[in-house]
């Protein structure tokens, strides 16, 4: 019988695969004491693919779940039941799940309910507003709520943690295995943008959203910001890679397609996507990953929400809320194109979310974790 610990790795999503890839292969690297077996939902498909390709991530269970216009109730009953079987399947000794996705809160119960311990990545991040993200907020609450292993990247989701009653001893402060990501992209992957088309005599920003909440009116507003900006603005250039969502994609060509110095892409590579983070001025992203990632590459980030459940970016100064109000977007954009003072206040702020050691502190402590 090996010794090893099995460690059974679930994920979904582009931005968990992003993320959770570094401790893969951090995990991989510790084959002697540790047994690496990795479970993709495909929550997204095509553009978590991408990304497993990029890091030479293959599956070892792939469960394909990925529908058109899937709802919530259809999305967590699947994960729930087919992680249920993979499980059983391989018997592991800890189930590693990441963040806030339908994802992880189901395969985390998925693990509970087979008393397998779970190991949180992405602990302890809060809005304290369960409708804000939706359903991310709740996601991430039920998770720590059935881990025993909480790994939270600063000191703020430390304090969460304990707030809610978390054994100190359960919890341990890592970093964000994003930052992980990111440095070793940028320093090992050449990416062509070549195909945007940018021009390098103007300055680039980097437009994301996608979340559930700004469906309807507040992404049409994101946009009316944008295009006001560009009108204001001859020396600026906008990309913006279109998730393929139809909430997203409907009013984002409606209101931007065919417009000059705006482009409308596909979502990008992730290698693309550092490159073209490293290349803007100025990012504004209603993601979660972004406001951790550009500020470790000096771009000032706007993000287009009224919370966020990384306080510790607004308190360092890397990034600022604007919410969707078309003109808070547009005067705070403008404010960073025209002082110089407030851009470097920005884009030189040190950034809190780690050092690019994440994966390898929480791989210390699985090597430490008594096999059942």
């Amino acid at each position: 019988m090996s010794n090893k610990i099995k460690v059974l790795t679930i994920f979904g999503t582009r931005p968990e695969a992003i993320k959770m890839a570094p401790l893969v292969k951090e995990i991989e690297k510790n084959s002697d004491s540790l047994e690496s077996i990795v479970c993709v939902t495909a929550q997204h498909r095509q553009i978590l693919d991408q990304v497993l390709e990029l890091f030479n991530i293959k599956p070892d269970f792939d469960l394909d779940i990925m529908k058109d216009n899937q709802n919530l109730w259809s999305l967590t009953s699947e994960v729930l039941l087919k992680t249920k079987e993979v499980i059983e399947k391989v018997k592991p000794d800890i189930v590693l799940v990441h963040g806030d996705t339908t994802t992880s809160m189901a395969a985390a119960l998925s693990a509970f309910y087979a008393k397998v311990p779970v190991g949180h990545v992405e602990a302890g991040l809060r809005t304290f507003d369960k409708y804000y993200p939706f359903p991310e907020e709740i996601n991430r609450v039920f998770a720590d709520s059935v881990c025993t292993y909480h790994f939270a990247p600063t000191e703020k989701s430390c304090e969460n943690l304990k707030k809610s009653q978390i054994p100190d001893e359960h919890i341990y402060k890592t970093g964000n295995t994003v930052i992980d990501a990111l440095l070793y992209t940028v320093e090992n992957v050449k990416a062509d943008l070549n195909d945007i088309g940018l021009k390098d005599n103007l300055k680039t920003i980097l437009l994301t959203s996608h979340r559930r909440e700004n469906f309807g009116e507040p992404i049409r507003n994101i946009c009316k910001a944008v295009l006001e900006l560009v009108e204001k603005n001859k020396d600026i250039q906008v990309v913006y890679p279109v998730h393929p969502n139809p909430n997203v994609q409907k009013p984002v060509y409606e209101l931007l397609d065919g417009v000059n110095r705006i482009h409308l892409i596909k979502p990008l590579e992730y290698a693309q996507f550092c490159a073209l983070m490293k290349k803007s001025h100025i990012i504004l992203t209603d993601s979660g990953g972004v406001q951790e990632e550009a500020p470790s590459l000096g771009k000032p980030v706007l993000v287009l929400r009224d919370t966020t459940e990384r306080p510790e970016a607004v308190e360092f100064g890397t990034v600022k809320l604007v919410g969707t109000d078309k003109d808070k977007i547009v005067s705070t954009v403008q404010l960073l194109l025209d002082e110089k003072s407030e851009y470097k206040r920005m884009s030189e702020a040190v950034n809190p979310y780690g050092d690019g050691l994440a994966s390898k502190r929480i791989v210390d402590v699985l090597m430490n974790i008594s096999k059942k």
